[in-house]
């Protein structure tokens, strides 16, 4: 993971002063990409420990669907604790952008495209132009990856401009493409905001995650994960933890490995305790608060 590190020292001698939502401020660069070749080791950073349950719970979550944090919470992990409404909601975010792209969500509706009635006012459409039926962006990945290999479709979008409002949290990670050469699974994400110091490194192994467990579905290999960033940036308030975290580059230690339960061929299947990920030996963690 020396690349990510180096990473980190770009911003901090690149980076433009910003402003950003939350109030805090960056310090940010614009346009870069990482490559991991999976067969290489896991990438997990060393540098520092990240919470691989949450990790883990969370991809699951994304790919059940759902929008509610319930099943995080169950399972203690509370990273979208800060945006859920009072009864655990989030809104259409990343499992349902994969599930039900396109779906109705909440008070969301189309205009009927006739004429107003006797008020002047235009009628809500009740059939939602079809909208009830949204696309499982997933399950069509895994079906162009096991019959259409060649496609250059195999996609899924998370960023939807006619939900967004509707989310606590609108995408960062927002758009991720399949390849597939010499029996190897390759997959790129363009993630279009990068809270660097803690939401990269869990990126990283989320989506290489993600990449295994659907080679593995499909009766391929996993190759390279390619991670194409938009906005980078390094929050005012975490400049301590990264100079921190620098001072360990010469401590950095070998990857660790991912299994997963061979038995599970489909991607709806997985559970937590069909993955673990071994050898993993990191430096302590470094706390950081999350800008909200």
């Amino acid at each position: 993971m020396l690349k990510y590190l180096e990473l980190l020292e770009d911003i901090l001698h690149n980076g433009v002063e910003k402003t950003d939502r939350t109030g805090t401020g960056t310090l940010s660069v614009f346009g870069r990409q990482l490559r991991f070749d999976l067969w290489e080791g896991f990438p997990l950073l060393t540098t520092k420990k990240l919470h691989t349950k949450s990790i883990i719970h969370e991809l699951l979550w994304f790919i059940s669907g759902s929008t509610n944090i319930g099943y995080l919470r169950e399972n203690g992990v509370t990273i979208w604790d800060e945006w859920a409404d009072e009864d655990g909601e989030l809104g259409p975010v990343y499992g349902y952008q994969w599930r039900r792209f396109g779906e109705h969500y909440g008070e969301f509706r189309i205009w009927d495209v006739g004429e107003p009635n006797a008020g002047g006012e235009y009628q809500w459409d009740d059939n939602r132009n079809g909208m009830d039926k949204g696309k499982d962006q997933l399950l069509e990945v895994v079906d162009l990856i096991k019959n259409d290999p060649d496609s250059r479709r195999i996609m899924i979008c998370a960023w939807n401009p006619l939900q967004n409002g509707l989310m606590k949290l609108p995408p960062c990670h927002a758009l991720i493409q399949f390849w597939v050469g010499n029996g190897m699974l390759s997959c790129q994400l363009y993630q279009r905001s990068c809270d660097v110091f803690l939401g990269v490194p869990f990126n990283i192994a989320s989506y290489a995650l993600l990449t295994h467990m659907l080679a593995q579905v499909c009766g391929l290999t996993p190759g390279t994960f390619v991670h194409t960033y938009g906005d980078l940036h390094i929050y005012n308030n975490h400049m301590h933890q990264v100079r921190e975290q620098l001072k360990r580059k010469d401590q950095r230690r070998d990857l660790p490995t991912l299994w997963l339960n061979p038995a599970v061929k489909d991607i709806e299947a997985f559970k937590y305790e069909d993955i673990k990920i071994r050898l993993y030996n990191p430096l302590p963690a470094i706390p950081a608060p999350v800008a909200v």
